[in-house]
């Protein structure tokens, strides 16, 4: 079980890749997260790869780019450190 933290926390840690990119897997759930968390406040768990090992966070997804996500409170997240995502 990865750690759980609070999106506030994420600036502070180092994020490196995950072993595996799932970037294109997670496409289509990253996008409908990006709709939850815009027309429906609601939430999404994400977990990604740090040097202290995997972290979850519960958070409000903003937008979407090639490379990042943008979580609520503008902190940015590599789409190459997620390990998995559920909501």
């Amino acid at each position: 079980m990865p750690a759980v933290i609070a999106k506030e926390e994420i600036p502070s840690l180092k994020i490196v890749p995950a072993f595996v990119d799932n970037t294109e897997r997670w496409r289509k759930e990253l996008e409908y997260a990006v709709r939850l968390g815009n027309e429906y406040k609601g939430k999404t768990h994400i977990i990604f790869e740090t040097t202290q090992g995997p972290r979850e966070v519960e958070t409000t997804v903003w937008s979407l780019s090639d490379n990042y996500l943008q979580l609520k409170g503008g902190t940015l997240l590599p789409l190459e450190s997620i390990i998995d995502i559920h909501f």
